[in-house]
């Protein structure tokens, strides 16, 4: 299933990295779907998939179920972003 694929792919980002929509839809086997990557981490509440590892492909954070700015701050602790 598409959505597990995803959550596998994501779940090895380690702290620190990112990946973008579209990188982790490549990695999971379908390059065109990262909308559906966006949808499928927007309705995810498990804390051990660390959602806000990724980020749209131009460089801005995109969207968190949890708010935008619990997004920057995770990635700004972990170093991911200046």
């Amino acid at each position: 299933m598409f959505k597990d694929r995803v959550f596998s792919v994501v779940k090895s980002i380690p702290e620190g990295s990112v990946l973008t929509y579209k990188e982790v839809a490549i990695r999971a086997g379908k390059p065109k779907a990262h909308r559906a990557v966006g949808n499928i981490l927007n309705s995810n509440y498990d804390r051990t998939i660390p959602c806000h590892r990724v980020i749209r492909s131009d460089g801005k954070i995109g969207g968190y179920n949890r708010g935008s700015s619990a997004k920057l701050k995770k990635l700004k602790r972990e170093g991911a972003i200046g």
